[in-house]
């Protein structure tokens, strides 16, 4: 008997997980286990044992069936230890389709490995872009969709982008968001969250606060200023501040973390699973942040977003009006933050266009008419 096709996904930070858990749900329904197996590949690129799991729960994701273990590292080191480890994967597996989401090392370390093994791509979430070079994602974003074979794109912006780039007009398909898929699945479990309760929290009475990005939190100046401004905030609002591995290490080198620790309103907690941040979020009366998943999750949820950059590669949800980009300056971020105190009902707004929880479901469409027909 011919074993059927098979589809590796690559994950190798939590915002993959996200993307994947709704494609490889309907890849696991009995209509497409008919025409192709499916695994999932974790390279381990951000792996905590505990966040992993609780992300891997949360979205009802099965074990990996490869776990690469790459680890922290420079950004050279983490995509080569990719490209090793994922040739061996792929010279074993023989797998029919190569599915990468995102825009971090492991989505180009598995193209290139993939596409020189003659491997097709298939690149999910393809096509934004911030035009901010200094990013790494933005060049990780830029070289897998250069090299993809198909692209599978959430917003407008990336249609335009791609076919801007020359991107086969015939292979590029706007299919709207798996985030928004997971967000749509994992709703009822957030409801039902005891965050708010185990924090003391009541809705719409703090602000979220995540920060990671090394423009923001690597310069003693910057984080500072950004520190000083929260406790401000505090006095008013109270703060809910998941703490990134990379952020508390700087707030404990600046000195900066005993006096966020000493203020009663001002709440750090370790990095949140899934469920738990989903809840967190969507019973904000803001968010502050510099993450770009969480610029698309508030713009489902209607929840007003102030992100610290000067550029996003999602621009339909400052289009709509729930994200606003704040360049990071003091004058511009103390602006901003005494604006959304001010504001007393959440931002009307409408959904991007295919934002229905349903991008999974056409993405696997396509896979079965083209990708595995060819």
């Amino acid at each position: 008997m011919i074993p059927k096709p098979l589809i590796l996904s690559v994950v190798g930070a939590r915002p993959n997980f996200m993307k994947v858990a709704p494609i490889h749900r309907v890849f696991s329904s009995p209509a497409f286990t008919q025409l192709a197996r499916h695994q999932i590949v974790h390279t381990g690129q951000h792996y905590d044992a505990a966040m992993s799991d609780a992300f891997f729960h949360d979205l009802e994701m099965p074990e990996p069936a490869y776990f690469l273990g790459v680890g922290s590292g420079s950004h050279a080191e983490q995509t080569a230890k990719v490209i090793v480890e994922f040739e061996k994967v792929c010279l074993e597996a023989k797998p029919a389709l190569v599915l990468v989401v995102g825009d971090v090392n492991s989505t180009i370390a598995a193209t290139l490995t993939a596409t020189k093994l003659g491997i097709p791509v298939a690149h999910v979430e393809a096509g934004l872009r911030s035009g901010d070079r200094t990013m790494p994602e933005e060049l990780n974003r830029i070289a897998t969709d250069a090299l993809c074979d198909y692209a599978f794109v959430t917003e407008k912006s990336g249609v335009d982008n791609l076919l801007r780039e020359n991107f086969r007009h015939d292979r590029l398909h706007f299919v709207g968001n798996t985030m928004i898929d997971s967000l749509h699945f994992a709703l009822p479990k957030a409801r039902q969250s005891p965050i708010l309760h185990d924090l003391s929290l009541e809705a719409r009475q703090y602000a979220l606060v995540t920060l990671h990005r090394p423009s923001n939190v690597d310069d003693a100046a910057q984080l500072q200023s950004l520190v000083e401004m929260l406790l401000e905030t505090a006095e008013t609002c109270s703060i809910v501040f998941p703490v990134h591995p990379r952020t508390r290490k700087h707030l404990e080198r600046f000195g900066l973390l005993g006096r966020i620790e000493e203020h009663p309103r001002f709440i750090l907690t370790e990095p949140q699973g899934y469920v738990n941040f989903l809840a967190l979020m969507m019973s904000a009366r803001f968010v502050m942040t510099d993450s770009g998943g969480v610029q698309e999750e508030t713009t489902a949820l209607g929840v007003s977003c102030l992100t610290l950059r000067t550029t996003t590669e999602r621009p339909i949800t400052c289009e709509i009006g729930t994200n606003i980009l704040i360049p990071p300056t003091t004058e511009n971020i103390r602006t901003a933050l005494r604006k959304a105190l001010q504001e007393t009902t959440p931002p009307s707004y409408t959904l991007p266009p295919l934002w229905d929880g349903k991008a999974a479901e056409r993405i696997a469409a396509i896979i079965a008419q083209e990708c595995l027909k060819r």
